[in-house]
């Protein structure tokens, strides 16, 4: 017997081309129903009930990515985690009613950009957020046509070299989270002031030369998915072993990034 239940699943989107499946590459999706097929819950198409709560882009990460998937009882995130890659980990689950669906129950998502900016100001860049708050049509921060109005909620902190920028609504168009960044950066760096931002937030298309370049993606994770009256229960077992995997990656980052330091020291001009 199968029962609907949703799991929170992290990921380092920089070893995939993005959640959404797509041919001739790997994708974070690819994982999850490779994983789901070797453990005999689905076969090789695609089941009607899998959905996500977003499509995130090539080298996005996730901390709480979340899927719905129909499995038997003992289908939890360690029995997933069994045939997952290392850098995909399911840490907890809720019991969901068979209609539930991770995308259209989701009321609020929430993205976190680690903005790398030691010179940038964060009085600018709070003032730049705090225009970009509350309800406007985001158009001229998206390639979408539709979709566009949006009420955000944003938060932005210096922690160390880094602004670190967190954004919340019940949805976003593509790219526009990190083209939004792209903007609160010129801003907050002192290269663009405000009239840029009213200009944006505009009628008018913006576009060409004088459009939005989206941020990078890699410093981009999709931090919280919100569904009301839901309770995800942490698996302390696999709960364990996502933190283990995830800090070995943070110290083969930190390791990559000495070296790279050291080299740049070491050049004599």
């Amino acid at each position: 017997m199968t029962a609907r239940r949703a799991f929170r699943i992290a990921y380092d989107g920089r070893s995939f081309h993005g959640f959404q499946r797509q041919p001739d590459v790997a994708t974070v999706s690819d994982a999850i129903l490779d994983a789901l097929c070797s453990l005999e819950v689905i076969e090789e198409t695609v089941p009607h009930w899998y959905a996500a709560a977003g499509r995130t882009d090539a080298g996005v990460s996730a901390l709480a990515q979340t899927v719905t998937i129909d499995g038997p009882a003992w289908l939890s995130p360690a029995a997933l985690n069994s045939e997952l890659p290392a850098a995909v980990r399911a840490w907890a689950s809720a019991d969901v009613p068979a209609d539930f669906h991770a995308t259209h129950d989701a009321v609020e998502r929430e993205y976190t950009y680690h903005l790398h900016a030691p010179a940038a100001s964060l009085s600018r860049a709070r003032e730049a957020l705090s225009t970009l708050s509350g309800e406007h049509d985001f158009h001229n921060f998206s390639p979408d046509e539709t979709g566009t109005v949006r009420d955000l909620t944003s938060d932005v902190e210096r922690d160390g070299e880094f602004l670190v920028v967190t954004v919340r609504s019940d949805g976003f168009p593509r790219q526009f989270v990190r083209r939004l960044l792209t903007v609160v950066e010129t801003v907050a760096r002192g290269v663009a002031g405000h009239e840029r931002i009213e200009k944006l937030l505009g009628p008018d298309p913006v576009e060409g030369p004088d459009g939005v370049a989206p941020a990078p993606p890699e410093p981009l994770v999709l931090t919280d998915v919100v569904y009301p009256d839901r309770t995800f229960e942490r698996e302390p077992a696999a709960v364990d072993s996502t933190r283990d995997i995830f800090d070995r990656l943070a110290i083969d980052h930190r390791t990559n990034a000495r070296v790279a330091s050291s080299i740049a020291d070491g050049i004599d001009y």
